[in-house]
């Protein structure tokens, strides 16, 4: 007997918590772990040899109950999570208080590039609201003024040096900063102009960032589109598994380590994200997968949330290296109920 004993809508039995339809239903290969270790295919094999069944639904129910069983085991592939919990992680991250907790208000104001960017934006809408472009965008006058903000003069000078801001889209941060503001339901347009919805003016009243903070964590973590931000290949899956990295980063990042090690977790965790890369004649898929998973994960989540500190190991504009390590404010954002 085979994985055809796998119903298709059993949990796969690679542990990625996905259906085994939406799986590895059909790609067999792909669900092999680490090189030398046996495939989950061939753990179920073993499982159902010398078995005696009078019946295709007497086969089928001892599967999925071995699969249950199977799922409930801490993995090292997946860091000391079970196939279980890892689907937690995965299907319902905000769903799921026994393996991670999200306050509501942060127990101290929060410091993070988002917040600061979300504050100068409070302060240039104001009370009487901020009018809009004709595209619908912040003026140009607001983009200058809060990237010279935000910067510094000398970065700012560095980072116009081959083009000023003449555009929202040219300050990309501030750009993103709101949008996941209005997805979050803190920033809206009435009668033409950008205003601060009630909802956000009571919790800057009542706990000021600490309880705007949890809103932008969540609106970036799922409505926002991360491929919007860069220009890497669309894998969605590494944002579905943004609380897997924060995991990791929860029980390894005290000390500071390379990006490589949290591309490694990730790919010994989901091997079967590889398949969501395109082709390219530049590079293998492997390596257009971690740059995406780095850029995308680690700089522009992360670092941008505040819950990483992450540094290039070289000021050279085409350095594509960096190191991680946790800040304070992860545990205070998010706090895991597993072991570490």
């Amino acid at each position: 007997m085979t994985t055809s004993s796998i119903g298709r809508n059993a949990p796969c039995p690679c542990g990625s918590g996905k259906k085994f339809k939406r799986c590895c239903l059909g790609r067999e290969d792909s669900t092999t772990p680490s090189p030398g270790a046996p495939s989950p295919a061939q753990v179920l094999r073993e499982a159902l040899q010398g078995q005696e069944f009078h019946s295709l639904e007497e086969a089928q129910a001892f599967a999925d109950e071995y699969i249950q069983q199977q799922n409930q085991h801490p993995l090292d592939d997946f860091d000391g999570l079970s196939p279980d919990q890892m689907a937690g992680l995965l299907n319902e991250p905000f769903n799921s208080p026994r393996l991670v907790v999200f306050p509501e208000v942060l127990d101290s104001p929060p410091s993070a590039p988002i917040t600061r960017l979300f504050s100068l934006l409070v302060e240039a809408i104001g009370e009487q609201g901020l009018k809009p472009t004709a595209k619908g965008n912040l003026p140009r006058h607001l983009c200058r003024e809060a990237a010279l903000a935000y910067w510094g003069e000398q970065k700012y000078q560095e980072e116009t040096r081959l083009g000023g801001i003449n555009r929202e889209a040219d300050f990309f941060d501030l750009h993103v900063t709101r949008i996941v503001a209005e997805l979050a339901g803190l920033i809206r347009t009435y009668k033409g102009k950008f205003i601060l919805s009630r909802d956000c003016r009571r919790l800057l009243a009542e706990s000021g960032l600490a309880a705007v903070y949890p809103r932008l964590f969540r609106a970036y973590a799922e409505p926002f589109n991360w491929a919007y931000r860069d220009g890497h290949a669309d894998v969605p899956f590494i944002q579905q598994a943004f609380l897997f990295t924060l995991y990791v980063l929860w029980r390894h990042g005290d000390t500071s380590r390379p990006q490589t090690f949290y591309e490694d977790a990730f790919l010994r965790a989901f091997p079967v994200a590889l398949n969501d890369v395109p082709p390219n004649s530049f590079s293998t898929a492997e390596e257009t997968l971690r740059r995406c998973y780095t850029w995308r994960t680690l700089v522009n989540f992360a670092g941008f949330f505040g819950l990483a500190k992450v540094d290039k190991v070289s000021d050279d504009i085409l350095c594509d290296e960096y190191r991680i390590k946790a800040l304070p404010l992860l545990g205070d954002a998010l706090r895991f109920q597993v072991s570490g």
